[in-house]
């Protein structure tokens, strides 16, 4: 990772250091294939060890993502879906109170979009924040609370999806409560 050029986060309306961001927000980039050579089961126990995650939900987490199968497999060998599904699973183990995860659906089929959307659905409902980086609309409507819509790399819109709605209707648009059809209203 490169060290932070420019934009802040904060917190309160302070700034956070270094230290403060590192054990704040855990960043999970999309199309990584840590330590391929490395069993899924090596991943998590050595990510859980290295960053002091959450063991407590190790069990859960894995049943939940549906890893029990995957456990000897090395990470290289996983199809893309499998490796996300194991990398999200990480990534919610981590004790960081942020996750921010990049793509978190892409390479999961429908089935597994649903129980992933439900998963973390169900972790941000327990308070777990979460900050996804979503290009399929569909998806982020199924598990976000709320949404920037991104267009031309310029923020179009920000708020719940009533809120955005009313935006794009305010604006003459017929859109309703179909974040596709307000995504495109507001882009």
């Amino acid at each position: 990772m490169l060290p932070l050029d420019a934009g802040s986060l904060t917190k309160d309306g302070r700034s956070l250091t270094d230290r403060e961001r590192a054990s704040t927000v855990f960043y999970l980039p999309d199309a990584i294939v840590p330590w391929p050579a490395q069993s899924v089961r090596w991943a998590i126990d050595f990510t859980l060890g290295l960053f002091g995650g959450r063991a407590y939900l190790r069990n859960e987490v894995v049943e939940r993502f549906g890893l029990d199968p995957l456990l000897d497999l090395t990470i290289g060998g996983l199809s893309k879906g499998q490796r996300k599904r194991a990398l999200l699973a990480i990534g919610l183990l981590m004790p960081q109170p942020v996750l921010l995860a990049d793509e978190p659906f892409d390479g999961l089929d429908l089935r597994q979009s649903r129980e992933v959307a439900q998963t973390l659905r169900s972790y941000a409902s327990a308070g777990r924040t979460m900050f996804l980086s979503i290009h399929q609309i569909r998806d982020a409507a199924r598990v976000c609370d709320r949404f920037v819509l991104l267009s031309s790399g310029r923020a179009r819109g920000e708020g719940t999806l009533q809120e955005l709605a009313a935006v794009a209707a305010a604006r003459g648009s017929r859109a309703g409560d179909d974040l596709e059809e307000v995504f495109l209203a507001l882009t």
